[in-house]
């Protein structure tokens, strides 16, 4: 691939690439609208659909050049590698089955990669992407985008500064309903592909939500678990795939966690909590309540942290978009992810250290993290929960 002269490279948008995120799909449009809100990424290419009209009418809607609409990806990565004006990174907003190998082809042709969770259904080939990218030097980003908000890298910083004292207790979960009725069966496209093992890989609901839960828990902490042990239920009849899941953790620094998703539960529609419990103090962030942090020291009255308030670190402040009191969530946590892969791929394009404070995306290696929590899980459940080795091995 062409690189970019320097002088154009530090001011002028990236030239970003889609894979998937065709007309109906909802994911696409969310990474189309993150990655242009700071005005770091141009879409000049896509492959958004397999098949052809599709592809055409949604590249139409993007406005894009004809000749940059393509029905396959691996002839986008080859065609656009080629160009003077390539794509110099591509997003990845597929179902689960594809991400490996359209992540294995850009790669090869150079091209940066962000891709969307979880990133492969193997961990053979979540390694694989380990090796690759440990070996290119290139941008690999997973959007998680919970680690996005501001008060979540707030309670990582005070976590890591020692406020909370040594981690004893972590829960996390991330409930949800809309599966609670069997929608694969109405021709719901999103529910349809999730519950089918072939594209959504072994885990339902560990994979698609429990997977943000497990993320969350070791982003925050800055530990993983060792161990865990798994029950998975599938209580739609005919259901392939687990839409709810009950697993206890053991971390690697001595912490004992539980971890629960649910797709299946009343009620819910988007809750993904936290809670750490250190020896001197304790949090508790909830998605549906984004802008506080609750931190409670011992001994003390409950504190309730405000995002956009004086008393925030440097990681909150500089995620934080607007002023306090406004709603700010969802879209700003990818924004801010996709904002700082950018930071990361023009330093390795100009040679340069990035800016630390962009550092904090999920990476590839959590990515394979992510994998090994789901088949480490399905295979804990298999066993009728026994404890099973949670570890992911990095050579």
């Amino acid at each position: 691939m062409v690189e970019a002269t320097a002088d154009s490279a530090a001011t002028r948008p990236l030239r970003l690439g889609m894979v998937g995120g065709g007309r109906g799909a909802f994911i696409g449009a969310v990474h189309r609208l993150c990655a242009r809100l700071d005005g770091q990424y141009e879409l000049v290419a896509g492959a958004l659909s397999s098949d052809a009209k599709r592809a055409r009418d949604s590249g139409a809607d993007l406005c894009l050049a004809p000749d940059r609409v393509y029905t396959s990806f691996t002839a986008m990565a080859a065609a656009e590698a080629k160009r003077s004006d390539g794509i110099e990174v591509v997003s990845i907003v597929t179902p689960n089955d594809s991400h490996h190998a359209i992540a294995r082809v850009f790669l090869d042709h150079g091209i940066d990669v962000i891709c969307d969770k979880p990133m492969t259904t193997t961990v053979e080939d979540a390694l694989d992407l380990v090796r690759l990218v440990r070996r290119t030097g290139l941008v690999f980003g997973v959007t998680h985008n919970y680690t996005g908000y501001p008060m979540v890298r707030q309670a990582r910083e005070m976590v890591a500064a020692g406020e909370l004292g040594p981690i004893r207790v972590v829960q996390a979960e991330y409930v949800q309903d809309w599966l609670t009725t069997k929608l694969e069966e109405t021709g719901h496209k999103q529910a349809g592909w999730r519950v089918d093992p072939a594209r959504a890989g072994a885990g339902g609901s560990l994979g698609d939500i429990g997977t943000h839960a497990y993320n969350l828990a070791c982003f925050v902490t800055g530990a993983y678990p060792c161990e865990l042990a798994a029950d998975l239920s599938r209580f739609v009849p005919g259901r392939r795939l687990d839409d709810n899941a009950h697993i206890m953790l053991r971390f690697e620094n001595g912490a004992r966690g539980m971890l629960w998703s649910s797709q299946v539960a009343p009620g819910n529609e988007n809750g993904l909590r936290l809670r750490v419990y250190g020896e001197r103090a304790g949090l508790e962030w909830s998605q549906e309540h984004p802008n506080q942090l609750r931190f409670a020291v011992v001994g003390r009255p409950p504190q309730v942290l405000s995002r956009g308030g004086p008393a925030l670190g440097q990681a909150a402040a500089a995620a934080t978009r607007i002023p306090a009191g406004h709603p700010e969530g969802y879209l700003e946590g990818f924004a801010n992810l996709y904002r700082d892969l950018a930071e990361q791929i023009r330093a390795r394009r100009a040679k340069r250290a990035p800016d630390p404070g962009a550092l904090l995306v999920p990476t590839v290696e959590d990515g394979a993290r992510g994998v090994k929590f789901i088949a480490a899980a399905v295979d804990s459940s298999a066993r009728n929960g026994v404890w099973v080795d949670a570890r992911l091995r990095l050579t």
